[in-house]
């Protein structure tokens, strides 16, 4: 596929729009090779779900496996998960689509499922009437239906910490009881949500503990990012220039969405040789686009949440939020409302804890806070 703007912030379009990552491409792929589920942990906006299409791309044009791709973010329930299950599971099909339908109905034989065809692309959408009186009834249904394909089929399942959430009880159990015996099919469980997917995954009380490899996915190497994104820039005879391409990096210390935020703003500008002055005026641009989302975010919170956040803002990463120094530095109220605040923000993600501190999750928002 070829596209306008190479600097993908969304979809996938492809290897030659996917930068690097090799080593974790060769290891995910590894693992699935020898029948070992894995769960891939990284923050959201890392390229996650990026390395997961990749992989899922190169299993299906060089092993000739089928793949099956379903991000679970959007659900809240177990008939939404067996909802979005069947779709992506239908649509992974590729036959014409009166075999579609047929296979469909194979698995769908307890709840009905709809074709239509998408007037575009010519190929079956399909919905399906799952209720959760039998939304469990609809997913083992739909596992035993994978599990009686022939060949071998790869399930990637995103944001697979929600199901930790849904007002369902078991939902690990049943889950983990009917893959345990899926020799055929491969899973891919990842997930943003650090503590609760290791949580799933590593504490003895919790049914998937020890069930799968462990990957997690940190920042592209700088060097290796210059050269893919300098690369785009030579093909339509312009010039990336490689400090103009580590002021945006470092700005964003290598997350790979908001990188990539700055290079389609800076390809899109067609400057033959951008500047660190292109990239600060690309980054304004990026914050004013969120500016209404990011004062709605803010009429939300608690004002003794707003004060933390624009603190933690001001420092960038915050060790120890609570401590004396840090609220008397910005005046903050007492500890146990910093205490309150911190709970609050860390729940609905607006903060995030890594291993050195505390800092604000979306970094354009980090950026507005701080203009």
């Amino acid at each position: 596929m070829k596209i306008a703007n190479p600097f993908l912030t969304a979809g996938y379009a492809g290897p030659d729009y996917f930068c690097d990552r090799k080593q974790e491409t060769e290891k995910l792929i590894q693992h699935l090779d020898n029948d070992r589920n894995t769960t891939l942990i990284s923050p959201r906006r890392y390229g996650k779900t990026g390395l997961i299409h990749q992989v899922l791309h190169l299993l299906s044009k060089r092993r000739g496996m089928k793949t099956v791709y379903v991000d679970l973010y959007p659900t809240r329930s177990l008939s939404d998960f067996a909802r979005a299950l069947a779709t992506a599971v239908a649509e992974s099909l590729e036959s014409p689509a009166e075999k579609v339908f047929k296979a469909v109905s194979a698995f769908a034989h307890g709840f009905r499922p709809t074709m239509t065809i998408d007037e575009f692309s010519g190929r079956p959408k399909f919905s399906f009437d799952i209720t959760a009186a039998n939304a469990q009834t609809s997913l083992e249904s739909m596992l035993k239906y994978l599990q009686s394909r022939k060949g071998h089929t790869i399930v990637a399942i995103d944001e697979f910490q929600q199901i930790a959430e849904y007002p369902e009880k078991g939902v690990e159990a049943l889950l983990r009881s009917k893959i345990q015996f899926m020799h055929n099919v491969g899973f891919v469980f990842s997930g943003s949500r650090l503590h609760m997917m290791a949580e799933m995954f590593h504490s003895p009380k919790r049914p998937f503990f020890n069930s799968t490899a462990s990957m997690s996915l940190d920042v592209i190497d700088r060097r290796d990012y210059f050269h893919f994104a300098a690369s785009f820039f030579r093909k339509v005879g312009r010039i990336l220039p490689e400090e103009t391409f580590v002021a945006a990096y470092d700005r964003f210390e290598g997350i790979t969405w908001y990188v990539q935020s700055v290079m389609k703003a800076l390809y899109a500008s067609e400057v033959a040789r951008p500047t660190e002055k292109d990239v600060i005026a690309a980054i304004a641009h990026l914050v004013e686009e969120n500016a209404m989302n990011y004062g709605f975010i803010l009429s939300k919170c608690s004002p003794g949440a707003v004060e933390l956040l624009r603190a933690v803002a001001a420092d960038r990463v915050v060790a120890e939020p609570m401590s004396a120094e840090f609220g008397r530095k910005y005046g903050l109220r007492a500890a146990s409302s910093i205490r309150f605040a911190l709970d609050s923000l860390l729940k609905d993600e607006l903060l995030y804890k890594r291993e050195d501190g505390y800092v604000v999750y979306d970094r354009l928002f980090a950026e507005w806070l701080r203009s």
